[in-house]
């Protein structure tokens, strides 16, 4: 149920070290939220024209986390911090030129499995 989609400018990285950045983002999702790894997704798109204050310079990522439940502000601040610093390690995108949304669904709002979670 939690969705991890990250589009940058950044180049994509090799395939063996671009399946270990999101099975290492699947994890840390999955501790952060207290959610069974087994139903956490993740999406990478690299080389996307993008700007970040009218500049495509440096690099920038867009990170969004969609989850069924209630996201909360410590929550939310902890995974900020985690991820930012991850895509900046992992990807060389500056954490100043990375935005993470946040959005929160109800369960029926979310299906899997021919079925929602509400």
């Amino acid at each position: 149920m939690p969705l991890l989609s990250i589009r940058t400018s950044a180049p994509a990285p090799a395939v063996a070290e671009l399946d270990g950045l999101l099975q290492e983002i699947s994890s840390r999702i999955a501790a952060h939220l207290g959610k069974p790894e087994s139903y956490v997704m993740t999406a990478f798109e690299g080389d996307v024209a993008m700007t970040f204050a009218g500049s495509a310079a440096e690099p920038v990522a867009y990170l969004e986390l969609k989850s069924v439940g209630r996201l909360s502000p410590q929550t939310t601040t902890a995974i900020s911090a985690d991820l930012c610093g991850l895509v900046e390690e992992r990807l060389g995108v500056p954490a100043a030129r990375t935005y993470i949304e946040f959005a929160a669904a109800e369960g029926y709002l979310w299906g899997w499995n021919r079925r929602t979670f509400g």
